[in-house]
């Protein structure tokens, strides 16, 4: 298990939510990346050094640090839709090779390099930019369906990383919700919510929608 590429944000114009612009045109960067604590939601700011988000209301912040992709996801929609997909394509900072990210369970840790640790918050749910970006009508639709979301991660222990660093699971937690599976939950299978509050570290706004739908 290892990084493929890392990718930081260039911002572009975002006619899609009428915004000043958007941080999902994601590059691979050459050498080493600093990957920090960020700022709470609403700062713009995320785990990597150079990146950002602009619609803050929605995105960025500690549950939101960084977000992965593992290429063989990527692979999978690039003879679906027809054409290459480049690590970064899906707005991921992370191109992961090995490692099933929508199978790591919400709370799971990841060791990247000699010094990083990720923690698995949630899964990504799909918006207007990013449909706009890929030039896809009824995109948003198609990616739900498939439940291959990708993985938010928050930062544990800071540090830098870069291409080809090892990928290492140190921690798995006691119960079965997967990124997956709480995405499933927030999208199409409501009536699945319930079983993710045993998921300690889903966000808390996540578990407040389960707790919700368990006392209705």
């Amino acid at each position: 298990m290892k990084l493929l590429s890392v990718n930081v944000g260039r911002p572009r114009p975002n006619p899609w939510k009428g915004l000043s612009a958007t941080g999902i045109d994601k590059r691979p960067v050459h050498g080493p990346v600093s990957v920090v604590v960020p700022g709470p939601k609403g700062t713009g700011t995320v785990g990597l050094v150079g990146d950002r988000v602009y619609d803050v209301k929605h995105h960025g912040g500690s549950d939101q640090a960084v977000y992965a992709y593992a290429r063989e996801d990527l692979d999978g929609w690039q003879a679906e839709l027809g054409r290459p997909l480049a690590g970064g394509a899906f707005g991921e900072n992370l191109t992961t090779l090995g490692l099933d990210v929508n199978g790591a369970l919400i709370g799971e840790r990841w060791r990247i390099g000699p010094h990083v640790v990720l923690e698995v918050s949630c899964a990504r749910i799909p918006c207007a930019t990013f449909q706009g970006w890929l030039e896809r009508e009824g995109w948003i639709k198609r990616f739900t369906q498939a439940a291959l979301p990708g993985a938010y991660l928050r930062v544990i222990e800071p540090g830098e990383i870069r291409a080809d660093d090892p990928v290492e699971i140190v921690h798995r937690p006691d119960h079965d919700v997967s990124v997956a599976l709480s995405f499933r939950a927030m999208t199409l299978e409501p009536e699945l919510l319930p079983r993710l509050l045993v998921a300690d570290a889903l966000p808390e706004e996540s578990r407040e929608l389960a707790r919700r739908r368990t006392t209705t």
